[in-house]
């Protein structure tokens, strides 16, 4: 496998977690929202592995914060990478998919089904992924190329400790309380058995499935708990706060 990401500790961190499980695991440190970098990516896979099975696009971070409070830069940086990065990938590596007939996973989000007030610009990124996963399912299927979408709700991950300008704390404490987070290696195995299955969408997490359950079939009181939360002027917790 090839990871590319910013990060270079936390990148070897998890290479070197995959070789010691018996998987070869080459790094490139990089960023999605550079078409170089992925295709270094691309060729690097393709020269130590001999071609690419599978993409995932899931770089990415949220823009928190109420309309009166970002700017219009920090809507464009939020599609910067939640939209362009994924679009990016999936052009980067989309020959290689078509000789091996492989799979394609974007991360999406509950997020993308259900927008919450001060989560605009996120909410807008991640229905643009959903719009994105849905268009290229049939289109690429006739190439043998899969396309799943995956729709968490809360996943253990760094991503709430990430400020709106894409930084990283680390100081930062994780805001929700276990019991709300499904753990990443659970969400892995969830991911990893839906794309084998070339299914089209995933939904893991039961705040996800509860989340869009209520806004297909409650629309009213979806509605209320959007409205109550308007209310509340401060922004959500967080660094992008």
């Amino acid at each position: 496998m090839v990871g590319l990401a910013r990060r270079k500790d936390r990148l070897e961190g998890v290479m070197e977690e995959c070789r010691r499980l018996g998987v070869r695991a080459e790094a490139v440190v990089g960023d999605i929202t550079r078409a170089a970098d992925i295709r270094k990516a691309v060729e690097l896979a393709v020269r130590e592995f001999g071609g690419l099975d599978v993409v995932v696009a899931n770089a990415g971070f949220a823009v928190i914060g109420r309309l009166d409070r970002l700017s219009l830069d920090d809507y464009r940086r939020q599609f910067e990478v939640n939209v362009f990065g994924a679009l990016a990938t999936v052009q980067g590596a989309l020959a290689e998919l078509r000789r091996s007939r492989g799979a394609v996973i974007l991360m999406g989000s509950v997020s993308g089904h259900v927008a919450m007030p001060s989560s605009s610009a996120y909410s807008m990124s991640k229905f643009a992924v959903r719009s994105l996963a849905e268009a290229l399912g049939p289109e690429l299927r006739e190439d043998g190329v899969s396309v799943t979408l995956v729709t968490p709700g809360y996943v253990a991950s760094e991503i709430r400790r990430v400020d709106r300008q894409g930084v990283f704390h680390p100081e930062l404490a994780e805001p929700l309380s276990r019991a709300m987070l499904m753990p990443a290696d659970v969400a892995a195995r969830k991911i990893v058995c839906a794309a084998h299955r070339r299914r089209s969408e995933i939904r893991i997490t039961w705040i996800a499935h509860a989340a869009i359950l209520l806004q297909n079939f409650l629309p009213g009181l979806a509605r209320w708990i959007k409205s109550a939360k308007a209310r509340v002027k401060a922004d959500e917790p967080g660094p992008g706060a």
